[in-house]
């Protein structure tokens, strides 16, 4: 993509601030954008991107600054004045309602009526298809409801209502973490169209290779602070900007298991929804990768595994002793304990109004408390302990305290409170389920260097992430998943992301090419 022109700019936001009680999460939020130009906002979690865009999309009121549209005082009072004056958002955290069917979602706020005012139901579902239409969307069912829907189908859904009402800026937060790689095509060329008339696109993503494929300029936020707009940054030059220190080799050496290192899960013929009968083993201080295009089984295998989804078939061994899982709490309680980390934290993983303490004891209530109460001078050490281990931190790096709730904290950094509660049940297997989704470079670093550590330890980790850089770089064998059923097994010189990729799409080529 070509840069923007040098027109005045379309909206300027200079000095905005923002605290939610003690804690500051805009000190100077300063941005101006530019009509037909996509605009990179980059930096750690927590650094104040995800707040300015609220700011500036009218859901929260900054304390003090300035915002200008088109040269004059802007009314950001709410949503509503944002829409007005052209602004969409798809926000970070999912908005869609759960029980409402995916065509009053999409034209929740422009629902075709008719002469009495009354809306027109059953218009609904063949309008929506008319709309996702225009933006070549084919599998998503309008009469379906969002709670039946993939993470990503819920974020496109997000994506073309936004689109829908034509904006003039839109904030894209993290739009493309829950996304599959032909999803994330698919939203690049909506980009290129959008930006082509006239549109400004304000995007941030964790990805680099994203950033440096779409923005024109890049704008690098610091605890609450904005520290450089560039036409261009290489990646070294942006993570010494959004962290203030040098991040070293971004991942540690591949953990490698003991040779005379014995299974410690072993999973025979598992047959369930989406998975065909699946057979592997997991040794202790393995990282065993499991890959394929998106889609394939991967997710429907883990959450067999722990027990979410039901097995019609197949048995599963933890440390050589068959196992019945019919539910978390039998892979919980198993005599080696078994620990689940899914790629929705806020909805699948965390207690989000509830303090960090007690997210990270869940799981061990049990042993922290007599007579029905909970030991809380046992429970406060072992709390504070982890929470410095796992560096769990606000701005700057300051540690946070056991009473702050989790939904006050940033995805990095409640990810590590997800990760630290199994850590605290002294878990054996982790399954780990794209777990540096939406966490910025550092927290990325941060969360390699632990599951490393965790292999160097002895535990057993099955680790599927939508990044195959990831798998290639952190596991010693990966599977590949297609179609529910394991299509091949790389493993040492093999593991590598060209054969991680040429080994998920391997059949469909030669099928095409056959035809």
């Amino acid at each position: 993509m070509t840069a923007a022109g040098t027109e005045r700019p379309l909206l300027e936001a200079a000095g905005i601030t923002k605290a939610f009680g003690p804690v500051r999460a805009l000190a100077d939020g300063s941005l101006d954008l530019r009509p037909g130009e996509v605009h990179a906002l980059v930096g750690e979690n927590g650094a104040g991107k995800s707040t300015l865009i609220k700011v500036l999309s009218g859901v929260l009121r900054a304390d003090a600054g300035e915002i200008r549209v088109d040269g004059g005082p802007a009314d950001l009072s709410g949503p509503p004045a944002a829409r007005k004056l052209g602004f969409g958002t798809v926000f970070q955290e999912l908005s869609l309602l759960p029980w409402m069917p995916v065509a009053e979602n999409l034209l929740i706020d422009r629902m075709p009526r008719g002469r009495a005012g009354l809306i027109r139901r059953r218009s609904l579902a063949a309008e929506a298809e008319e709309i996702f239409a225009r933006y070549g969307i084919e599998s998503i069912d309008p009469r379906e409801i969002p709670d039946r829907l993939s993470l990503a189908d819920r974020q496109v859904v997000e994506i073309v209502r936004a689109l829908h009402r034509r904006p003039r800026v839109l904030f894209l937060d993290e739009a493309t973490a829950s996304l599959s790689k032909h999803q994330v095509d698919w939203l690049f060329e909506v980009i290129a169209r959008q930006r082509a008339e006239g549109c400004c696109v304000v995007f941030t993503s964790h990805r680099w290779k994203e950033v440096e494929q779409v923005a024109d300029r890049i704008t690098v936020f610091r605890n609450g602070r904005k520290v450089a707009t560039r036409a261009s940054l290489d990646e070294g030059e942006a993570v010494m900007l959004m962290t203030g220190r040098r991040v070293g080799e971004l991942y540690p050496p591949r953990p490698r298991a003991a040779p005379e290192a014995g299974p410690l899960l072993e999973a025979d013929g598992l047959r369930a929804d989406g998975v065909g009968g699946v057979s592997f083993s997991l040794r202790r201080g393995e990282v065993l990768g499991v890959g394929g295009l998106a889609g394939q089984g991967q997710r429907e295998l883990f959450l067999a595994l722990y027990g979410v989804r039901r097995l019609r078939d197949g048995t599963v061994a933890i440390g050589g002793r068959r196992r019945k899982i019919r539910r978390p709490a039998d892979a919980i309680r198993a005599r080696v304990g078994m620990a689940l980390v899914p790629e929705d934290r806020k909805g699948e993983g965390l207690l989000l109004p509830l303090p960090i303490r007690d997210n990270l004891t869940l799981p061990i209530l049990g042993r922290l408390s007599a007579g029905g109460l909970v030991r809380r001078t046992e429970e406060r050490k072992l709390v504070e302990k982890l929470i410095g281990q796992l560096q769990i931190g606000g701005q700057g790096g300051a540690s946070r305290r056991p009473s702050e709730a989790v939904d006050t904290l940033s995805g990095g950094n409640q990810q590590k409170v997800l990760l630290g509660r199994w850590l605290m049940a002294e878990s054996e297997i982790l399954l780990l389920y794209d777990v540096t989704r939406g966490v910025d470079v550092a927290t990325k670093h941060d969360l390699y260097q632990l599951i490393a550590s965790l292999a160097a330890d002895g535990k057993g980790i099955l680790l599927y992430s939508s990044d195959t850089d990831e798998i290639a770089h952190l596991c010693e064998r990966v599977l590949v998943m297609r179609e529910g059923r394991i299509a091949a097994e790389l493993a040492g010189d093999d593991v590598g992301t060209e054969k991680i990729v040429a080994a998920s799409v391997m059949e469909r080529e030669e099928a095409v090419a056959g035809d």
